[in-house]
C-alpha cells in the first residue's frame, strides 16, 4: 500500500520477518541440512510403517533357509526376506525395522527428558544465583565426575536389561551439560530490560523463568536437542552391542550389529552391512541437521 509524503507517492514498507521466520528461511537454503532433513523423514516412515511391508515377523524363524547351505540366509525376494536372516533364520528386514523404532525412540526419548531437566534446572541456578546456583552447579560437577557408562551398566546388571532401565540410566546423566548450558545463557538473559521490567511490576520469579528465561533459551536448546539424540543413540548401541540392553526378541541397531559382527567370518556381511547403514545414515543426518540450525539459528551470523 502507497501513502503521499510531500504530494509524491512513496512505496509501502516491506513486511518485516519474524525470528523463527528468519531462521526457516536461513535453515532450507542450507542444502546437506535439507537433505539431511529428508533422510530423517525416511527412517522414520521407515521406523514406522516398514512392520506393514514386511513378509514375516520379527520372530517368525524360516526354517528352509536354514536348512539351505547354498543361500545361507542371503536377500532374496522370492522367499521374501529383503534383506536376509539372521544366523537363527529371522527375517533381518522385521527386525531392522523394530531395531530402529528402539533406538529411535531410546534417542528422542532420552533428549527430550535431558533437555527438560537440563533447561530448568540450570535456568533455576542461573537465573537465582548466589549461592543456590553455587549449590546446584556443584551437584552438576560431582555428578559429572562420576563415570557414566560404569553407571550405566552397573544400573542394567543390578535391575536387569530392559527399554525403561535405559530410559533412567542415559537420562541420570545426561542432563549435566544441558543444565550448564542453560545456567550460562541464563546469567546473560536475566539482565535484559524485559526481564527488569517483570521484576518492576511484581512478576513472581518462577513466573519470569517459565515465561521469559526459558522461551529465550529456545534456540539454544533445539540445537543441542539435534546434537543430543545421536549421542543418545549411540550410547544405548554401545550397552547394546556389549550384550547389556534391549533383552530378545526385542532388539536394537546395537544388537543387530553386534550379532552382525560375531558371522562377519562366515561371509554373511549383510547382517551388519543393513543396521549399519540405518545407524550410520541417521547418526549424520542428526549431525547436519544440527549444524544447520546452528547457523540458522546463530545470532552472529544473522
Amino acid at each position: 500500500m502507497a501513502v503521499l509524503i510531500g504530494g509524491r507517492r512513496a512505496r509501502s514498507m516491506p513486511a518485516g520477518r519474524s525470528l523463527w521466520s528468519d531462521a526457516r528461511h536461513r535453515f532450507f537454503k542450507n542444502r546437506a541440512a535439507v537433505a539431511s532433513l529428508a533422510v530423517l523423514v525416511l527412517v522414520a516412515c521407515f521406523a514406522a510403517f516398514g512392520g506393514l511391508a514386511a513378509q514375516w515377523s520379527n520372530e517368525d524363524i524360516d526354517w528352509a533357509v536354514l536348512g539351505d547351505v547354498a543361500t545361507m540366509g542371503r536377500p532374496s525376494l522370492e522367499t521374501g526376506h529383503w534383506f536376509g536372516t539372521d544366523e537363527l533364520g529371522r527375517d533381518l528386514f522385521a527386525r531392522v525395522v523394530q531395531g530402529t523404532q528402539i533406538s529411535l525412540m531410546v534417542g528422542i526419548v532420552g533428549a527430550l527428558i535431558s533437555v527438560v531437566v537440563g533447561t530448568v534446572y540450570g535456568a533455576i541456578a542461573g537465573y537465582f544465583g548466589g549461592r543456590l546456583d553455587s549449590v546446584m552447579m556443584r551437584i552438576v560437577d560431582i555428578l559429572m565426575s562420576v563415570p557414566y557408562m560404569f553407571v550405566l551398566i552397573l544400573l542394567l546388571v543390578i535391575f536387569g536389561r530392559s527399554v525403561f532401565m535405559l530410559f533412567v540410566g542415559i537420562g541420570l546423566i545426561s542432563w549435566l551439560d544441558m543444565a550448564r548450558i542453560a545456567r550460562g545463557q541464563t546469567l546473560t538473559i536475566k539482565h535484559r530490560e524485559y526481564v527488569e521490567a517483570a521484576l518492576a511490576i511484581g512478576v513472581g520469579p518462577f513466573t519470569i523463568i517459565r515465561r521469559h528465561i526459558i522461551p529465550n533459551l529456545l534456540g539454544v536448546v533445539i540445537v543441542y536437542a539435534t546434537l543430543l539424540v545421536p549421542n543418545m543413540i549411540i550410547y544405548e548401541s554401545f550397552i547394546s552391542f556389549l550384550g547389556l540392553g534391549v533383552q530378545e526378541p526385542m532388539t536394537s541397531w546395537g544388537a543387530l550389529i553386534s550379532d552382525g559382527a560375531s558371522t562377519m567370518q562366515y561371509g554373511t556381511l549383510w547382517q551388519i552391512g543393513f543396521p549399519l547403514f540405518f545407524f550410520t545414515v541417521t547418526l549424520f543426518a542428526f549431525f547436519f541437521i544440527g549444524d544447520g540450525l546452528r547457523d540458522a539459528l546463530d545470532p552472529k551470523d544473522r
